[in-house]
């Protein structure tokens, strides 16, 4: 009895030692998981704030486009990254391009603007309101409304523009084929910003497009908006795709010269006459021009 009760206490003594140690182990791995969990969920907790800013317009601001006074890269960073081996093969919104300068004057007075072209020629949207190339021959930076580009004449102006009087820059903003696009920004001699308008490949950002199809191919009219009131160049097209009408909206007021044209090879009809600026009188609009189908001035008004 006597060593049956002594294999009996050694039995307990050894299963209360196992008892307090192995249970005491798998307790503190427990509490060090739960600990884990409880660090990691605490620096998940600290998210971005993604709210947008109180100044909607610079949220809206040319599809999140920087200024070029303070860009350092284009729209197309990512693409600028894979080229940086190679400065002759840079590209701007998908399009390689090549780097161009022309200067008008000298001294301090001397312009010089910097500009992109499209390394392979393409014709701009022929609804474009303008289209800005440059004149190969004229070597100069030119705007035209209806004249049809050819690929002997024109380099079609893509990606970063530049102009510069001096040490001052006057004006910057991208070209898309030929096409304002996105911000475009004009300063004073004292570099303090003049004005900032918004592009869409030509036409006003904030503008109403109407359609003649349904796919939307053939523009019919393109009513400028600015800050909710008509502002900007108006355009209205014949189905053709030719202008029809063009001119100027103040205000939400028809202003300056406005341009009737033939369903003809785009050539003008009538030129009206309406006051210079929202600010001005109300009064109706003077036929100052008409021309002939074969572009002849048949009637010119005289001051």
């Amino acid at each position: 009895m006597n060593s049956s009760f002594i294999d009996w206490g050694r039995l307990l003594l050894v299963g209360l030692v196992l008892s307090l140690a192995f249970p005491v182990t798998g307790e503190a791995q427990i509490i060090t998981k739960d600990k884990k969990k409880i660090f990691f969920w605490q620096r998940d907790k600290d998210l971005v704030d993604l709210t947008p800013a109180a100044d909607t317009m610079a949220v809206l601001d040319s599809l999140g486009m920087p200024s070029l006074a303070v860009a350092t890269k284009d729209s197309l960073a990512e693409e600028e990254k894979n080229n940086k081996k190679s400065k002759k093969k840079k590209a701007y919104f998908g399009y390689r391009v090549k780097k161009g300068f022309a200067r008008q004057g000298k001294g301090k007075n001397q312009i010089v603007e910097t500009f992109h072209y499209l390394r392979e020629f393409q014709q701009p949207n022929s609804y474009a309101p303008e289209k800005y190339y440059f004149d190969i021959k004229k070597r100069d930076v030119l705007r035209t409304f209806n004249f049809t580009l050819k690929p002997n004449q024109a380099y079609i102006l893509h990606g970063p523009y530049t102009r510069m009087r001096g040490d001052v820059v006057i004006e910057q903003g991208y070209f898309y084929k030929g096409t304002k696009h996105l911000r475009w920004e004009t300063f004073r001699t004292d570099s303090t910003l003049a004005s900032k308008l918004h592009y869409e490949k030509g036409f006003p950002r904030d503008a109403v497009i109407s359609y003649y199809d349904a796919a939307k191919t053939k523009i019919k009219e393109v009513i400028p908006y600015q800050y909710g009131e008509v502002q900007g160049q108006y355009l209205k097209f014949y189905e053709d795709g030719q202008l029809e009408w063009r001119g100027t909206y103040d205000k939400g007021r028809k202003v300056g010269t406005w341009s009737h044209f033939y369903d003809y090879r785009g050539r003008l009809q009538h030129e009206f006459q309406y006051p210079e600026s929202a600010y001005d009188k109300p009064a109706e609009p003077v036929l100052t021009k008409h021309y002939d189908a074969y572009g002849v001035l048949v009637y010119e008004k005289k001051n």
